[in-house]
């Protein structure tokens, strides 16, 4: 019996799955896998929980195309066909967004750059102080050695 590696069975089934839905036969032909051994990996694709299944970038990206003209009643329907939650689907539609924006639209308002440059400076000053004060522990500690070496185990005393 051969073993196939977790993530070339994933890929296999992710195939069979919709919203791909690719036919058994066509898949066992182009991985050379037994038509009998797809159904059985997809079989029990289909009884995982639905956060096991794996959609790829381009499912994803069909899946909010096919959602976009969609009512909120009509999309809730899909969804629940489909086994994704809405707000998955809502956060793959910002991801495609992102990703097609132009740099111009990425870029950091004014606002922002000096917000994130006086919290920079904030925390740069505050790492300054924790290891002033860790140096100054150090070298307490090293004394403190010292003087139990020189004086002995007692020091207090």
């Amino acid at each position: 019996m051969a073993r196939y590696s977790k993530g070339f069975k994933q890929r296999a089934v992710a195939r069979l799955l919709p919203p791909e839905s690719s036919p058994v036969e066509v898949v066992s032909r182009e991985i050379g896998i037994s038509s009998d051994t797809l159904e059985r990996w997809r079989s029990e694709a289909l009884a995982a929980p639905s956060n096991d299944k794996t959609w790829t970038a381009a499912a994803r990206l069909e899946a909010v195309i096919a959602t976009a003209a969609m009512d909120e009643a009509a999309k809730n329907a899909w969804c629940r066909q489909q086994g994704v939650y809405p707000s998955e689907l809502d956060k793959w539609r910002g991801s495609a967004v992102q990703a097609l924006a132009t740099p111009e639209e990425t870029r950091a308002t004014p606002q922002q750059t000096r917000h994130d440059h006086h919290r920079i400076k904030e925390l740069e000053r505050e790492l300054r102080r924790k290891d002033r004060a860790l140096a100054e522990t150090a070298a307490l500690l090293v004394l403190s050695k010292k003087l139990s070496a020189i004086y002995g185990e007692d020091a207090d005393d």
